[in-house]
């Protein structure tokens, strides 16, 4: 029998205050099917393409069917899921005719890249043929298809927060980037998400980056879109809750966007403490939002800094998807992307 002290340190749980798991040696499993049906209801449900033919969302979700789970080992996540997922679109042409058809994925699951996923999209038997049945087989598929990247990328983010614990030395073992990081070509800001805040007490790695982007309107108009709610929920889709003054807060994306404007210089700066709903407790990134005057466009440059490192694509692609992209769709601002 080893003596006090000369023990194998895998076992010496005297060196963590709740004496848990040491050096994340032990075999840990966490269930995620109930998170995940919750996951997938809200990232599918209101999608929606349009074109010249018209407008299509998907208005039910039917059918998700499967589980889903993370193990830890040796500090090493393991992730398992597979479903069989049933939706139903609804279109609508411009003439105002509506339609109704489905769309089934029957094999989302870790054995298979997403670029592999099937995604089939039918009209239902009663209905005369349409153009928005292919609208939804091109837009249609992608948007669906992007939206389960997500899935699997808020699975591997929010909901493995606090399963890598600290050692003994306090410090967690950090994640590979191939582990931390989606297969998705995009990311998105959840809908509607059902994860709870995680405060782990432990440092978090951050990042800073910078975006830049033109918008064919004046610095005075695209400043106003920041800090007026109505044209916060016109972009947005959704509605928001936006007090666009000094000290004032913001809520909008069904709450998983929050925040504080800490410093506005009018049509010209704004600076801003800005988080998802599902970062660790009361960790903020500061967002500063430059307004450039080029002659009959708008230079809009933003920086970033505090975003967890994890989260660095997901905030990079929400920002140009759910800000920049939407604000010019909605107001008529497209320019050349830098």
């Amino acid at each position: 029998m080893a003596k006090w002290g000369e023990g194998d340190p895998r076992w010496i749980v005297e060196e963590r205050a709740d004496a848990t798991n040491v050096n994340n040696w032990h075999w840990t499993e966490r269930d995620a099917t109930n998170w995940s049906s919750d996951k997938l209801k809200s990232l599918l449900l209101g999608l929606s393409v349009e074109n010249e033919d018209g407008r299509c969302e998907v208005t039910d979700v039917s059918k998700v069917e499967g589980e889903a789970s993370i193990n830890n080992r040796k500090g090493k996540l393991i992730f398992f899921y597979e479903w069989n997922l049933k939706a139903t679109w609804t279109g609508k042409t411009k003439g105002g005719v509506k339609y109704q058809g489905g769309i089934e994925v029957p094999n989302l699951s870790d054995e298979n890249d997403m670029e592999d996923l099937d995604i089939a999209i039918s009209l239902n038997k009663d209905e005369p043929e349409t153009p928005l049945l292919n609208l939804m087989r091109t837009k249609g598929s992608d948007k669906v298809r992007e939206a389960l990247g997500s899935y699997v990328g808020f699975l591997k983010t929010e909901f493995t927060q606090g399963m890598i614990l600290p050692t003994a030395n306090g410090v967690s073992k950090p994640q590979s980037s191939s582990q931390a990081k989606t297969k998705m070509d995009k990311t998105q800001i959840s809908s509607g998400s059902t994860a709870t805040p995680v405060n782990t007490g432990v440092k978090i790695p951050t990042c800073k980056f910078s975006m830049k982007d033109t918008f064919l309107t004046s610095p005075a108009e695209l400043y106003r879109v920041f800090l007026n709610q109505e044209m916060v929920q016109a972009f947005t889709h959704a509605p928001a809750s936006v007090d666009g003054e000094k000290g004032g807060k913001f809520r909008l994306l069904d709450g998983n966007v929050f925040g504080e404007f800490t410093e506005l210089v009018a049509e010209q700066k704004i600076v801003m403490k800005w988080r998802y709903s599902t970062w660790p407790c009361e960790h903020y990134a500061t967002i500063t939002l430059s307004f450039c005057d080029r002659g009959n466009e708008t230079e809009l440059k933003l920086e970033s800094r505090g975003v967890p490192e994890s989260d660095e694509e997901r905030t990079k692609q929400g920002w140009q998807r759910y800000y920049f992209e939407a604000i010019k769709q909605t107001f008529g601002f497209g320019a050349r992307l830098y």
